[in-house]
């Protein structure tokens, strides 16, 4: 780091610090406790593994472990796919990443988000239930630091599998999870590389971020004003981290990518590298021609710059840019494939070239973690209600 540096790994370490107090992620992350809940084959060559592991207050995680059979390496470069606002483990672009990259010879885990999924209390998707506006701002810092932790306890879970090399780990998140993802690549430093899509063009007070969602968003963003310019520090700590891509469609108007486009972020960069003393290691960032909001790690150029930091061992770059391409929207309609409405226009996520072809479509039923006896007995640690009690029995407690 160069002498003209304003900041240095000390000034780094406390801002960690904060930004986990400032959210109430626990130090030290809950005891992982992870299960095995059985396993099918998609598709010859892809093994689709049905686990669960702990979070917060003795809740639990259910995910979806998609993974390469036979194994091509001893360990596998690892994918966690955050997803985005109303998304889950159901959703078509978790599945579709898991096989295109368990296919490259990688493994991805994805989760459900609190209150979708088998996170929800009638066990349904898209249904947006940690947006509920509750005072007082406390609970949105917490509900982030949940999705903080969620992200974390993922990294632990990987980290602890015999198949995973634990330091060819990487995190793609999409729009809500683009957030998550700006947050856990600056303090988490166990993620080898962060690709955030559909968003990460974070900005200053009272614009886009701050007004965004309350809960998920907007309260939690706005907790973190300590930072100063909160952008330019949260990506000098992700430079600390390792590689960060920020990747958006230019017509991207869900974020707001029209008015905050390639000066907007040539300039953040900028801020970014006054406070760094240089550019080394700082983000890059592109754009997808026009398209509005997707969720670009299923897509080529994204894909290339994964297999550039992970080397997944069945890929090269030729191998990807010469790969195929799939019209979301036609494989969609054809698999049965999970799509929100809202964002399954052409100019969303329907128009979306996804790499490859040939991808399965998957059920619900064969997503599931739990079976409906199970999922029932297990209700109270799973769903977004229970968590919401607890963090309000320790709010209160703290007068």
């Amino acid at each position: 780091m160069s002498s003209s540096a304003l900041i240095g790994p000390e000034q780094e370490a406390r801002w960690r610090q904060r930004i986990r107090e400032a959210l109430f992620v626990p130090d030290p992350l809950p005891p992982l406790e992870r299960q095995f809940h059985g396993q099918f084959a998609p598709e010859p060559g892809v093994v689709v593994e049905r686990v669960s592991y702990a979070t917060q207050f003795g809740m639990r995680i259910p995910a979806i472990l998609y993974r390469p059979d036979p194994l091509p390496a001893p360990r596998l470069p690892a994918l966690i796919v955050v997803n985005g606002h109303g998304g889950d483990k159901f959703s078509w672009y978790p599945h579709y990443s898991g096989i295109l990259y368990a296919r490259a010879g990688g493994a991805v885990l994805t989760y459900d988000p609190t209150g979708e999924g088998e996170r929800n209390a009638e066990r349904q998707s898209g249904t947006r239930e940690h947006d509920r506006i509750e005072p007082p701002d406390e609970l949105a810092q917490r509900l982030a630091g949940l999705m903080l932790t969620d992200l974390m306890q993922a990294v632990s879970y990987l980290r602890q599998r015999p198949d995973v090399d634990p330091w060819r780990i990487a995190a793609a998140g999409y729009s809500m999870g683009s957030l998550v993802l700006a947050f856990g690549g600056a303090v988490e430093l166990r993620l080898r590389a962060c690709a955030l899509v559909g968003g990460g063009n974070l900005d200053g007070p009272g614009e886009y971020w701050d007004r965004a969602k309350p809960m998920c968003t907007g309260i939690p963003y706005r907790a973190l004003s300590f930072l100063g310019d909160r952008a330019a520090a949260l990506y000098v700590l992700q430079a600390s981290r390792g590689p960060t891509l920020l990747y958006n469609g230019m017509e991207d108007e869900v974020v707001n990518i029209p008015a905050t486009g390639e000066p907007f972020l040539r300039d953040m960069r900028q801020r970014a590298a006054a406070l760094r003393g240089g550019e080394d290691g700082l983000f890059e960032y592109g754009f997808c021609p026009g398209a509005s909001h997707r969720p670009h790690f299923v897509s080529k150029p994204v894909a290339l710059w994964l297999h550039r930091q992970l080397a997944f061992p069945r890929w090269s770059e030729g191998a990807i840019a010469a790969m195929p391409e799939t019209h979301v929207s036609e494989w969609a309609a054809k698999t049965g494939a999970a799509t929100d409405p809202f964002y399954a226009t052409e100019h969303r996520e329907g128009g979306t070239m996804a790499l490859d072809t040939g991808i399965p479509g998957l059920t619900r039923e064969q997503l599931c973690v739990y079976g409906a006896d199970e999922w029932e007995r297990l209700k109270p640690r799973l769903v977004h209600e229970t968590w919401r009690v607890e963090a309000r029995r320790r709010i209160a407690e703290k007068g």
